[in-house]
């Protein structure tokens, strides 16, 4: 058995996944959807049978009314019954009317019929009810293939100083009931049919009045992830208040610790920047203690670069691509004239880089450099986000790199442009400020061009 439960359990485990991920405006319209569909039904099969129970009484008083109308009519002399050739209802002097009477007697057949009946053989079997308190009955039964109601009474006359009871069967046909339901059914699912369109009407508006603030919610939240505002207004309802404050202070508490880091790295940078010159000016250092100098220099300039990197503390910041690959298209430019490179730009100037501009420009740029360098004549940067990824793209028709190399030129002492040893460090500060976007980086050959093609992926 619990294996079985488990079973069922992983059966909808997808299904359940899907529900969860509904928006919460959907969510909503749905609950109240369904609300609203089985509410109404039920609404309306509890008012159309009201409706019935209602009209079923009333035949069923008005049916009584005309057994005491035929009574009075009827007479009980020396053991017969005597009754009018008409009475005073037209409707039982008109032949095949739907309206009978048929008045019995004890170890009799029927004794008389009315008008109505003349032409209707054979007619129903009826019982008629014992004389006493409750000596009235009320059914169904038909007539020829007619359904019909029939109420019965039996009432005691004195004759010859005995009591000799009557029955009067009233018989009504259902016609008149049936048609009465249909037409009452048919309005009445029409005009259910109109309120569920006007609570579906009221319903949208009342989604959209309720989720309103959440909606400015996301759009607030979406201006501050694209550097448009540092805040979020505070005028929101009080369930959403304290997320709200708790947001705006993360947001204010990050912005100050940023610029604490980005102050205490500018004095760190200048109060290495003399001692180290000082060093590499000095005449009397051989060229091993030079290499290590240069070493300790470039490694600073790495870690300065890494520390001061944004990082996933920039979600709150967006930057237009184009315009920054633009620039560096043109710098780049002019520091590679000589070999005339072709920097292609596939760019949209929608595409939004969720991080801080000195990250992009720094990734971009060592990128782009790399490529310009390794190049013959192209180079290509594209992008394109999907699924709510965006994918940087550098690629050029130079040598490109080889299999074994593609992990080691992201070390430190690995050159990018020569992939030999050296001190390069722009693929590693490529490498970090990828991996502080917890983004994903890899090394192909480009298909396009031929060379190598550096591809660069973030989840925003």
């Amino acid at each position: 058995m619990p294996e079985t439960i488990t079973g069922k359990t992983a059966k909808f485990a997808p299904l359940q996944r899907r529900l969860e991920r509904l928006s919460l405006k959907t969510r909503l319209f749905v609950s109240a959807s369904v609300l609203m569909l089985l509410l109404l039904p039920a609404l309306g099969l509890a008012l159309y049978q009201a409706f019935e129970r209602e009209v079923l009484a009333s035949s069923r008083d008005e049916m009584s009314a005309l057994v005491y109308s035929v009574l009075a009519q009827a007479d009980v002399i020396e053991g017969e019954l005597e009754m009018p050739a008409m009475l005073p209802d037209p409707l039982f002097n008109v032949d095949s009317s739907g309206l009978y009477a048929i008045v019995t007697l004890p170890d009799h057949d029927v004794v008389w019929r009315s008008g109505s009946l003349i032409a209707r053989d054979p007619l129903p079997d009826l019982t008629p009810p014992p004389a006493g308190l409750d000596a009235r009955s009320f059914g169904d039964t038909s007539l020829t293939g007619e359904p019909l109601f029939v109420m019965s009474y039996t009432a005691l006359y004195e004759s010859d100083g005995r009591d000799v009871p009557v029955t009067v069967h009233i018989l009504k046909s259902q016609l008149r009931f049936h048609e009465a339901l249909d037409s009452f059914k048919g309005r009445l699912w029409r005009y259910l049919l109109a309120t569920m369109i006007l609570l579906a009407l009221v319903l949208g508006l009342w989604l959209r009045w309720t989720i309103k603030p959440i909606s400015r919610f996301e759009t607030e939240l979406k201006a501050v992830e694209l550097g448009e505002k540092e805040r979020i207004d505070s005028d929101y309802p009080k369930e959403l208040g304290p997320l709200v404050h708790q947001l705006n202070s993360l947001l204010t508490t990050e912005q100050n610790q940023r610029k604490r880091y980005r102050n205490a790295l500018s004095d760190l940078a200048h109060s290495l920047k003399t001692p180290l010159a000082v060093l590499q000016s000095h005449p009397g250092l051989d060229d091993a203690v030079m290499e290590q100098v240069d070493s300790i220099s470039h490694s600073i300039s790495h870690q300065l670069k890494r520390a001061q990197s944004a990082g996933a503390a920039s979600w709150h910041q967006g930057v237009e691509i184009l315009p920054q690959a633009e620039r560096l298209s043109r710098s780049l430019g002019k520091i590679h004239r000589d070999k005339a490179i072709d920097i292609e730009l596939a760019l949209t100037p929608e595409l939004v880089f969720k991080g801080d501009k000195g990250d992009l420009t720094e990734l971009l740029g060592n990128l782009l450099d790399n490529a310009c360098k390794a190049a013959s004549k192209r180079v290509r940067l594209s992008a394109s986000k999907l699924d709510g990824s965006l994918r940087l793209c550098v690629e050029d028709d130079g040598p490109g790199v080889d299999e074994s190399m593609r992990e080691k030129i992201f070390e430190r002492g690995m050159r990018a442009d020569t992939y030999d040893k050296g001190h390069g460090i722009g693929l590693a500060i490529v490498r970090d400020l990828t991996d502080a976007y917890q983004g994903r980086l890899r090394v192909e050959r480009s298909e396009l061009l031929g060379g190598a093609k550096f591809e660069v992926s973030f989840h925003q």
